[in-house]
């Protein structure tokens, strides 16, 4: 006996994206491989998004800006002094907040911010 499966797709702007995933999860249903996927993030993308999500995760842990920048960059490039003025500290909190905005969401734009416009 084989199982049955019903997709529905809205005709919506995300169609295209819809179609293609569902095309893929059908493949990968019947033991075949998915396939290409829609769209590739760059590499600089992909690392930018793991460092927002660490970022995120490790000030919601309760550490400091300074104690996330000293994990994700490396001790020895966080300046003893100066730390308030300091390029790393800023790149911190604007990763803690791209993760925030994941958090909240923003990770369902990833499919449409790299869609081009035909």
């Amino acid at each position: 006996m084989s199982m049955s499966y019903t997709s529905v797709l809205p005709l919506d702007s995300d169609f295209e994206v819809r179609a293609h995933a569902a095309h893929r999860l059908w493949r990968a249903i019947n033991g075949r491989a998915p396939g290409p996927a829609f769209h590739e993030l760059s590499l600089q993308r992909r690392e930018r998004l793991a460092l927002a999500v660490r970022a995120l995760d490790g000030r919601m842990d309760g550490g400091t800006y300074r104690a996330v920048a000293e994990v994700l960059f490396g001790k020895t490039r966080i300046p003893e002094r100066a730390w308030k003025t300091h390029d790393l500290r800023n790149r911190t909190i604007r990763l803690v907040q791209s993760g925030l905005a994941l958090m909240r969401g923003g990770y369902r734009e990833l499919l449409r911010q790299s869609r081009r416009k035909k």
